[in-house]
């Protein structure tokens, strides 16, 4: 299921052609690995919640994905795949540990931080917590509540820092 992962997740992105892996490791709750895409090499670490709450009917996968794209000088980003589409014009909210709360804008069915400073505060923000919780709204007005656990979080963040160079 985990490689399906990796398939769907380039295939949500809008990757023309088939990605071709590099080593895929795990760190605890997280996935570290790298792809071409397009010629270009990306590092990329996912997580899955460890829980899920509200009331939808169907739901698709859920991600929280950090990833590196060098050739475009694109670090740290960090995107939720929410696994439905989210309300229009909504802002979805990552609380950290109870404390850390980060605002992610939302398009369709993924959410993003504003700009690279937000991504590295978060990220600053993850490698030091235990828990995440992510909060959106679906176009049908059903909230969610998404649980993640970072233990392995700072390991995945290094393993994709090391294999794209980035310090």
């Amino acid at each position: 299921m985990k490689i399906l992962h990796h398939f769907m997740y380039s295939v949500v992105f809008g990757l023309y052609a088939a990605p071709s892996f590099a080593a895929t490791t795990t760190h605890g709750d997280w996935l570290a690995y790298a792809q071409k895409e397009n010629g270009n090499q990306a590092c990329i670490m996912s997580g899955e919640p460890s829980k899920s709450a509200g009331k939808y009917t169907k739901r698709g996968q859920v991600y929280l994905i950090i990833s590196h794209r060098p050739s475009e000088q694109r670090y740290n980003e960090i995107s939720f795949q929410a696994g439905y589409t989210l309300k229009k014009n909504s802002t979805v909210l990552a609380i950290i540990d109870g404390k850390n709360k980060f605002s992610l804008q939302s398009n369709k069915g993924h959410a993003w931080t504003i700009d690279a400073d937000t991504d590295a505060a978060m990220i600053k923000a993850l490698r030091s917590g235990t828990t995440l919780v992510i909060k959106g709204v679906s176009s049908r007005g059903t909230a969610t509540t998404d649980t993640f656990s970072l233990k392995g979080f700072t390991a995945a963040v290094k393993s994709i820092n090391k294999t794209c160079k980035v310090k």
